[in-house]
């Protein structure tokens, strides 16, 4: 089969012909790839920012975030059938260990993590277990929800997170409105009342955030801050989600953020530079977001089986995987790129 790789650090993808998977435990899962979507973690793979933590043998197939159709189960299996549309969660769990116990799949002592330490989805077939498929309804395609496997699951985590707390008075401010941000902002249309900011450098983002569910958007322009000062009466937000983690976005979000404030870390990139006095004296808290589990992923498909969660997508063969990848380094994908097997 046709699978895209990662053949060395620095260096450019390979499309190469490998062996197709097969089903060989009782709880294996074949999927037929009908998506795949492009991830800024995929830059940093190709940077050899993952090579310390994973130690991935190369060459492997890149690719973490995935849906398709079931080509074939293991002997166990009963959740899915073939021919089932399915989306994946990003990791392959034991299902045994404490945090998969309590539903926290996301921090498996035991998993696997297709794209990231092993053969992902820029293929045509990818192997996973029955633990890691769900189903999805008929009115959705796999190449228009890929990309919420990983991508839509960590906005869903956070601004979910975040969620739980905000009441009707309070304020939460997105920084960047872009692939994960976008989705994020729907979700907390969908599960808070509070009022939502949008802050994003690009004018364009700002008026996709309005168009999907923002009360107010602020394009970064330098005066950022003060916009967001005076949205909350001097105050700041009482949450502030963070999906840029970069750029002096960090600092800037600190800024914004109310005493006794949440400040969820979704992107990444740098380092958050705060006197622990500042910390301690206003009781801010700082909150780290890692993906979803099983369950977050449940939510979220029923939340865009109902419409209320829309991913925008640009669309590649994967033959234009290359494309895809220099369109999203250069800031030219709107939303998420999926490439099509």
């Amino acid at each position: 089969m046709r699978a895209v790789q990662v053949v060395g650090y620095h260096q450019d993808l390979q499309m190469t012909e490998i062996e197709k998977p097969e089903v060989k435990g009782p709880w294996d899962v074949l999927v037929k790839v009908g998506g795949a979507g492009v991830c800024r973690t995929d830059l940093h793979i190709l940077e050899g920012q993952w090579e310390p933590k994973t130690h991935v043998p190369l060459p492997y197939t890149i690719g973490h975030e995935n849906a398709g159709w079931v080509e074939a189960v293991g002997s166990a299996v009963t959740n899915v059938k073939e021919g089932d549309k399915v989306i994946l969660h990003p990791l392959i769990t034991c299902g045994l260990c404490r945090a998969c116990r309590s539903g926290d799949d996301v921090h498996c002592v035991n998993s696997a993590f297709p794209g990231i330490d092993t053969n992902g989805g820029y293929a045509e077939y990818l192997l996973t277990s029955a633990r890691s498929t769900v189903k999805i309804d008929d009115s959705l395609e796999p190449s228009d929800v890929a990309a919420l496997a990983d991508a839509g699951l960590t906005a869903y985590h956070a601004a979910a997170k975040a969620a739980k707390k905000l009441t009707p008075r309070d304020k939460v401010v997105v920084i960047g409105a872009g692939g994960l941000g976008h989705i994020g902002i729907q979700v907390l249309r969908s599960l808070s009342p509070a009022e939502i900011i949008v802050v994003d450098r690009n004018p364009d983002a700002a008026k996709l955030a309005q168009s999907i569910g923002a009360h107010h958007a602020v394009v970064g322009d330098g005066t950022q801050v003060d916009q967001v000062l005076e949205l909350t009466g001097g105050n700041g937000a009482e949450a502030i989600i963070d999906f840029v983690g970069e750029g002096g976005a960090t600092a800037e979000g600190v800024r914004m953020l109310r005493r006794a404030g949440d400040y969820y870390v979704v992107g990444y990139g740098e380092n958050i530079d705060v006197p622990t006095i500042d910390i301690i004296s206003t009781e801010i808290n700082f909150i780290g977001n890692l993906v979803g589990s099983y369950n977050d992923l449940q939510d979220l498909m029923a939340l865009a089986a109902q419409g209320a969660v829309t991913l925008h997508t640009q669309k590649y063969a994967l033959d234009d995987f290359q494309s895809a990848i220099t369109d999203l380094d250069n800031g030219k994908v709107r939303g998420r790129a999926i490439l099509v097997p």
